[in-house]
């Protein structure tokens, strides 16, 4: 059975997320460290946290240690799953976390959340332990700005388990808010470049224009979509991606969707 809950009487909630928010690199290891003996404590569980599912650099601390194995204890050769550079392409759990937002917790018969997503009902679950290196995980999806997600999944310590329903109910949305705190202060810690300059704001032309480009229009095509010229349609495309800092269309496309700007035009 798992640990019973923290008592918040003498341990705030607030005082958790203080000790879990990253302020700077010296402070890594602590916040990680904090996240460990929280999730130990009022579940019994092991924790797993990726900042970043397409990258294949493990979390570091400020010299260099990777977490997963000093602060986690995953030291075992079989747990060592940053050493997997293909698993966010074929692990279930990462997976998953490309098309949900909120925790949820996951085994072998299927990928149970709170609120039905029937974009997870399609997923391939066969082999599970083998992809997923593990029978159980609640899993905290985290995603970030910019298109960039993260992940941290709860195991429990008892390698017999394969069903978390009682812990997902009473701690899945606790752990969600845990692991966010941590993994997003982490980032902005870690976040050396600047991707995206601050405080970018698009005309609505140049949202406009960028919509049809999203969807393959061409600049003729978007002209007469818009009843405006060739050179206008590429003047403003042109104005929205000196904004943008990119280096061609596409990649003007793209940033524009990852800040929202594509969503919808009045």
């Amino acid at each position: 059975m798992f640990c019973p809950q923290v008592d918040f009487a003498s341990t705030s909630l607030a005082d958790i997320l203080d000790r879990l928010t990253v302020r700077s690199i010296a402070g890594i290891r602590d916040a990680a460290q904090a996240l460990h003996e929280t999730a130990l404590s009022i579940a019994n569980l092991r924790t797993a946290a990726c900042a970043n599912i397409a990258s294949k650099d493990p979390m570091i601390d400020g010299e260099g240690q990777i977490l997963a194995s000093e602060v986690f204890g995953w030291r075992e050769p079989g747990e060592r799953w940053w050493e997997r550079p293909r698993l966010a392409l074929t692990s279930p759990l990462t997976l998953a976390c490309r098309y949900e937002s909120e925790p949820f917790w996951c085994n072998r018969s299927g990928i149970h959340t709170q609120h039905s997503n029937p974009h997870l009902v399609a997923l391939d679950l066969t082999d599970f332990f083998e992809r997923a290196m593990t029978d159980v995980a609640i899993v905290v999806p985290i995603h970030l700005p910019y298109g960039q997600i993260a992940a941290v999944s709860f195991q429990p310590i008892d390698s017999d388990r394969d069903d978390l329903t009682p812990e997902f109910a009473q701690y899945g949305d606790l752990l969600g808010l845990f692991a966010h705190k941590f993994i997003a202060s982490y980032v902005k810690v870690m976040d050396k470049q600047r991707w995206i300059p601050p405080d970018i704001s698009l005309s609505k032309r140049e949202i406009e224009c960028l919509r049809w480009a999203a969807v393959g229009k061409t600049d003729g095509e978007i002209a007469t979509i818009l009843s405006r010229s060739c050179a206008t349609v590429r003047f403003h495309i042109h104005n929205a991606a000196v904004k943008l800092n990119a280096v061609n269309r596409s990649q003007t496309v793209f940033k524009a969707g990852q800040l929202g700007f594509l969503g919808s035009v009045n």
